[in-house]
């Protein structure tokens, strides 16, 4: 199989496209015949060497990548026979694997992708759908919330869009430059405005005056101006802060409004035995429903370099996707 392998940490461009060994399914496991490999932030940080969410490092040389669907096409000793030749979407958990044109995972993770669903959706759904349901535990929209979503042309903001729209809010997406602020009318927010402009601000409050949620994965100046729209008793829901950290309980954090609701206060507040699985059916299941519509940046997986630059330089719309 082609696959791409990083054999030293560091910049994107250490990602090389190359032959590598078939993987083999071991007792449980299935493999897959991979048509869509879902590619994080998280991954460029790893790429970089840094500590993920696992128990170790990653050991070099490695394939990355932790999201993957495709076509079931071989089985291991005692996964039922039933899987073979099924469109799946699974995460790989802690072991990597996904960037290649064949991954191996145990049949436990898989789930069977909805007919309405193609390949690179599904992860997107398994990934970004997962977390959109995580983040949504903590503030549920509904008629008479206005919803400010910062980055509303990434991923996750997509999707928040479109289920706050669905569950009858009014929606502000905020997102860089005009053919950004296009998609993100497209999706269905009510107002779309360009947060580089200095009077977005502004043109909220003569719009609808205050927002009752503000879903935020941004921090810095945005999520301080967002804050400062918020009504009385609006809830601050913090997921990310991708244009300024928050270890130092930056000034947009407000005591008894923010809320903070990354990493295992997500997946406590969904339980069950396997609370990563629980959100990624949800996920899947509002797709299927037709009420969420991922969007999807595709690259071909000889490309993964450029996919991981152009994540970077905040140059992809929706979810990238690294397709064989």
């Amino acid at each position: 199989m082609h696959a791409v392998r990083l054999h030293a940490f560091g910049p994107a461009d250490n990602l090389t496209y190359e032959k590598a060994d078939d993987p083999e399914p071991g007792p449980g496991q299935v493999r897959i015949a991979v048509t869509a490999a879902g590619v994080h932030l998280l991954d460029t940080a790893l790429r970089e060497g840094q500590q993920g969410p696992g128990p170790a490092p990653a050991t070099l040389p490695t394939i990355p990548g932790r999201e993957v669907a495709g076509v079931v096409e071989s089985l291991g000793d005692g996964v039922d026979t039933h899987w073979l030749g099924r469109r799946v979407v699974a995460h790989l958990g802690f072991a990597p694997g996904g960037y290649a044109e064949l991954a191996v995972t145990g049949a436990g993770r898989l789930h069977e992708i909805p007919a309405v669903l193609d390949f690179a959706e599904a992860v997107a759904m398994i990934g970004t759908g997962r977390t959109t349901m995580g983040i949504l535990q903590f503030a549920e929209p509904g008629p008479g919330d206005v919803v400010l979503v910062p980055a509303a042309a990434g991923g996750i903001g997509t999707l928040l869009v479109q289920y706050a729209k669905h569950a009858g809010a009014t929606v502000v997406g905020l997102a860089g430059g005009p053919e950004k602020t296009a998609r993100v009318r497209a999706n269905g927010a009510d107002l779309a405005l360009d947060y580089r402009d200095p009077s977005w601000q502004d043109d909220i409050q003569a719009y609808r005056g205050r927002v009752t949620i503000v879903y935020d994965g941004v921090g810095g100046d945005v999520a301080r101006t967002a804050v400062d729209l918020l009504a009385t008793g609006g809830r601050h829901i913090v997921f990310g802060w991708s244009a300024e950290g928050i270890h130092d309980g930056g000034p947009y954090v407000v005591e008894g409004v923010t809320e903070q609701v990354l990493g295992p206060v997500m997946l406590e507040k969904a339980g069950g035995p396997d609370p990563v699985r629980t959100l990624e059916l949800r996920a899947l299941a509002e797709a299927a429903a037709g009420r969420l519509t991922p969007a999807v940046h595709r690259f071909p997986l000889a490309e993964a370099a450029a996919a991981h630059r152009a994540l970077e330089t905040r140059g992809t719309v929706g979810k990238v996707v690294l397709e064989p």
